[in-house]
């Protein structure tokens, strides 16, 4: 709650180019007439705009935070009114401890490995087994990096068991199978979070018979050179290691690899067999995330 406090102390320091009061009517949450009520009495007491709507009964707290985070450019959403997954918590709850975790882990990763003068702006996140978080951890990863402003992509890989389409509520009719096959352009198959500044998502697309093959084919490989000149960071899904080699196919394009385990659900051989297997194929392994989320 300290970041929301220091937010607050912003609303009567700064400077912003739009009032919270013209962000508010943009999004329905204010008539002018209801505007023009909270003005009146932040004026006659000397009060903050905020502080006068809540008096008022006209809005709520997470209303005004909600504003405060378009006025400061660092976008969040409401719950009930995006498409968009509660179990992406960054998305909806970024004051929290969790999130809080997921920047420091964000910050690690910009010292250890993004470097656009290296050419270092795509990274691939795997996991021994399913169920160990990787996907979760790959979705709110990729709001956190958006929110710190760097234009960002998530790309599900995993055609096996593709889960980025049901977390950002995305249609999945086109999607990484299709582009790399030749079916569709990466501008067909990209698809932009209403909301979320800088986030941009590539489903699967439908699920082929060989995804191991097509991830192994060049136009995977020219997919990601093209891209790179469009965004900051590049954060790819894959399957569970264990399972296939997808994963491991994925991240010797990428170079480098974030490892994902579970506590108490990981089992230490299946990470040194993947680790082991990375090493082999050259990857760079950034570091790992024990998940307890």
């Amino acid at each position: 709650m300290d970041t929301v406090t220091l937010i607050h102390s912003k609303e009567q320091d700064s400077l912003p180019n739009r009032s919270i009061g013209a962000i508010l009517i943009d999004v329905g949450k204010l008539t002018p007439e209801k505007a023009e009520r909270i003005l009146r009495l932040q004026r006659e007491r000397g009060m903050r705009f905020g502080d006068a709507a809540i008096q008022l009964g006209l809005l709520t707290q997470a209303d005004i935070d909600q504003a405060l985070s378009r006025q400061f450019d660092y976008p969040y959403l409401m719950k009930g009114e995006s498409k968009v997954s509660e179990a992406v918590v960054a998305a909806y709850n970024p004051f929290s401890a969790q999130v809080e975790t997921l920047r420091a882990l964000r910050s690690q990763l910009m010292l250890r490995w993004f470097d656009a003068d290296l050419g270092h702006k795509a990274l691939t996140i795997t996991s021994p087994a399913r169920g160990e978080g990787r996907s979760f951890l790959a979705a709110n990863l990729a709001v956190v990096f958006s929110q710190l402003g760097e234009r960002t992509l998530l790309i599900d890989a995993d055609m096996r068991h593709p889960r980025q389409h049901e977390l950002f509520g995305l249609d999945n009719r086109n999607g990484l199978s299709g582009v790399i096959a030749g079916r569709a352009t990466a501008t067909e198959a990209i698809q932009r979070i209403p909301a979320l500044i800088d986030l941009s998502v590539m489903p699967t697309g439908p699920t082929p018979p060989n995804p191991q093959e097509l991830l192994g084919r060049q136009p995977f490989a020219q997919l990601l050179q093209e891209l790179a000149p469009s965004y900051d960071v590049i954060l790819i899904d894959t399957p569970a290691g264990g399972d296939c080699a997808d994963g491991q196919m994925v991240a010797g394009r990428t170079g480098a690899a974030l490892m994902v385990v579970r506590k108490n659900v990981s089992h230490m051989s299946a990470v040194r067999s993947l680790t082991d297997r990375l090493a082999d194929a050259r990857v760079m392994v950034v570091g790992s995330v024990l998940n307890e989320f």
